[in-house]
This record gives structure tokens, sequence and C-alpha cells, in this order.
């Protein structure tokens, strides 16, 4: 209960301090988020079954009333986990009539085959037999450890006891039923405000290590009451998963199961490609998916600081990005910024690295508006005041390569003994 409370205050700190786009309108749940989250239309619930711990809620359902459109963005490892393979398969077979994403923590579900590729199939035709659907309108996720075949009896048990968990289960049980080292449930629920009326915008996640730019060990589930097409959907999915869940990392490791999705019900109002209404709601997806990012960095394994990574200046958006990338994921600057040392040094050798193109007597490094080092390679700061920006649970490292137009961020955490405690003995 108290890393419970303490993540709930994590989530509400965070929304209080970020700047929403001006159509936004960030929503609260009830006191343990029952009701009022979801779009009307959706419900979900939790049941422990037993797949990896004994008490704790470890199997999940989200279903829809009527079908919807759907899209969904994957894991770029090609090492995919058997859920993975299915659910691409069955969006490409009912993109416009998904009904359900049922999912499990504990096991991956990855590696194991042809067996492992049945009992993905056994899922959503358990979840389809519930809900009186088709197992192809039915989405599934899993996470957990590699390599090991599902305990399917006691899967399958708990996916009978899912519809009636609805009625009583909380955002917060769906939540964590879908966290493996993860320390609190992350979700937020938005509205935004279009033309003919409000849309609801409400979605999940999970993650906390294996996690790299270009997805990571994060499960993502989100909702919408929006009338889209399915491909509107993934052009607007794809657009903010460039700026979110593709621009954090806590280790730099790709996952094997990776998976955010979004399903919109059509009860709302409808949104078409060319209207500045669409505008208004990716930039509102982008927002929320940046929101639920930045959970998952700040619930790093072993994390105790959220920093952002601005590269700014470089010859185009290809080698901020690079540079960018290279410093977040550098172990020795991860290691500096938890002992809150300005070393500055290791920072413009990740960039120097990274494949990026700059000159070095042109380099100015910021953290936050302290400025750490000037063009010619001068670091005459006091690192006192530097220290002192670095004790902060969140800030900002900026570098400027030059002055061309490029520009990347980043949000990365940093990197504890804690963090080789946990992975030393993640099976276990």
């Amino acid at each position: 209960m108290e890393k419970l409370n303490k993540g709930l205050k994590i989530i509400q700190e965070l929304a209080a301090a970020t700047s929403w786009p001006a159509a936004v309108i960030p929503m609260e749940a009830d006191s343990d988020g029952t009701h009022g989250f979801w779009p009307e239309g959706f419900s979900s619930g939790a049941v422990a079954a037993g797949i990896k711990y004994s008490s704790r809620k470890d199997l999940m359902l989200l279903s829809a009333d009527a079908p919807c459109s759907a899209a969904a963005l994957f894991t770029t490892n090609l090492c995919c986990a058997a859920p993975v393979m299915l659910s691409r398969k069955h969006l490409e077979q009912s993109a416009s009539s998904i009904r359900a994403i049922v999912s499990n923590s504990g096991n991956a579900n990855a590696a194991t085959g042809a067996q492992g590729m049945d009992d993905a199939l056994a899922m959503a035709e358990a979840a389809a037999r519930e809900l009186a659907i088709k197992p192809e309108e039915v989405l599934v996720a899993s996470t957990g450890v590699i390599g090991q075949l599902l305990p399917m009896e006691k899967v399958l048990g708990g996916i009978v006891s899912l519809p009636s968990s609805m009625q009583r289960n909380s955002v917060i049980d769906t939540a964590q039923a879908i966290m493996t080292t993860d320390t609190f449930p992350k979700f937020f629920t938005l509205e935004v405000s279009l033309s003919k009326g409000n849309v609801r915008l409400s979605g999940l996640a999970k993650g906390s290590g294996m996690i790299c730019p270009n997805m990571a060990t994060m499960l993502a589930f989100i909702t919408t009451d929006a009338a889209m097409t399915p491909s509107l959907l993934h052009e607007a999915l794809q657009r903010a998963n460039r700026s979110s869940f593709n621009a954090i990392t806590v280790d730099g490791d790709t996952s094997t199961n990776d998976m955010v999705s979004i399903l919109a019900s059509g009860t709302g109002p409808e949104i078409a490609s060319d209207s500045p209404d669409y505008t208004l709601f990716c930039e509102a997806l982008e927002a929320l998916m940046i929101f639920l990012a930045k959970l998952i960095v700040i619930d790093g394994e072993g994390a105790t600081k959220l920093v952002e990574i601005n590269v700014v200046g470089a010859s185009d958006h290809k080698d901020a990005e690079l540079a960018a990338r290279t410093i977040a994921q550098s172990s020795l600057v991860k290691t500096a910024i938890h002992g809150e040392d300005a070393n500055w040094g290791r920072i413009i050798a990740a960039a120097g690295r990274s494949g990026a193109r700059f000159n070095q007597d042109e380099l100015e490094l910021h953290f936050n508006d302290f400025i750490v080092l000037k063009p010619g390679l001068i670091a005459d700061f006091s690192e006192e005041s530097a220290a002192e920006i670095m004790a902060k649970n969140s800030y900002a490292i900026t570098l400027r390569l030059g002055s061309g137009p490029g520009c990347a961020r980043i949000w990365t955490c940093d990197l504890s003994k804690e963090y080789v405690d946990i992975n030393g003995s993640y099976r276990s």
C-alpha cells in the first residue's frame, strides 16, 4: 500500500507539473479509480491467476461493448514473443472490429516456439468465449520471464473469472495486473475539446526495465470514444509514439514483447484526417503517451532521477537523435547522474562516439539553465551550483552541437546499484 500511495502521488505531481496542450483537460478518476476512467462503453478487470505469484493480480481483460477501430505498434526485436505475432495477425484480420485485450504478467511467452503460439491463441479463444465474440477480435499481450511456457491451466482458469471481476475492479487493479518489476501502476485519462464535443482518451502502461528507444519492455493500452478509421488511428499512434515511448530509455535493452495499442469505440465525435480536430486529437494522444512514458522512466529499475536529454543545433534531426540517444544510454553518464557528479566529459564523449557530426569547439552544455560548458571547451562553472541541480529528482541536460536546425529529446534515468540487484535475481 505504501508503494501504491507513493505511485499515485507521483502521478498527481507529474500531472500538475505538465504543460498540457490548450485543448486538453486532464481528468481524475475517483479515489480508487473504479469509475470515471475509461470512455463510455469500455470496462476492465483483473484477477490473480497464480502465474508467478500466489496472490498478486497477474491477468487482466479490457473489453468494449461494440467493435472498435484499432491500431497497435510492436517491438522491433526480431526475437518477438508469441502474443506479438498473434496480435499482429488479428489486427490484419480485424482492425475495424477489435473487441478486447487480454494480458498477463509473470511470463513473457517469448522464445516458446509452436507451443507458445498455441498458448497465445488459447488465451484469445478463452477470452472470446467469455465475451461471446470471435478470437480474432481479441488482442493478446504478455510480459515477464522469457523462455518459459505459460502455466495454461492457471491462465485459462483466470480468464474464466475475468468478466465478473469487471464489476468490482478498479483501473488500479487492471494496471497492477501487467506490472513486473514496476513499483506502482501507471495510468491517466484526459479529454480533448473538439469542434463537435469532447473526446476521452484513457490509457494505462507498464514498464520499468529492459526499456530502450524503439519500444521497450512496456505495454500500453489506450482507449478513446472518438470515431476514426483504423488507418487514421494508426497514423496518429505512430506520430505520438515517436516522441513518447520511442523517446525513453532505462537500460538500452529492447524487449521481445513491447506493444502499444489504441481502441476507438466511435461513440463520440467523428474525426477526419483533414480536419483541425485531427490535429487536436494527435496533440492530446501525444501528451497522454508522453505522460505514461515519463512514468515508466521515473519507475525505472533502481532509478531515483528523471532526466531530459536535449540535443539542439545539430546538422539535422537524425544527428541530434544519434547524440541524444547515445548520451541517454551511456552507463557512464547515467552513473554520473546517480552520483550527482557534473562530469561533463562523459556527456561530450558519448556525443562524440554517437555518429553525429559536429565541431567540438562549438559545443555548449547546460544543466537546466546553468551553463556547464561554453564554446571553445571552456568549463569555468561552479561545481556546487551544478551539484544543486543534479540533486533534484528531475532536470534537463541540453547539449548544443552547433547552429544547425536539428534537435531531439529523450528521457532517461540514473543507473544505481539497485538496478544490478533487481536484474541479478530477476527469475528468482
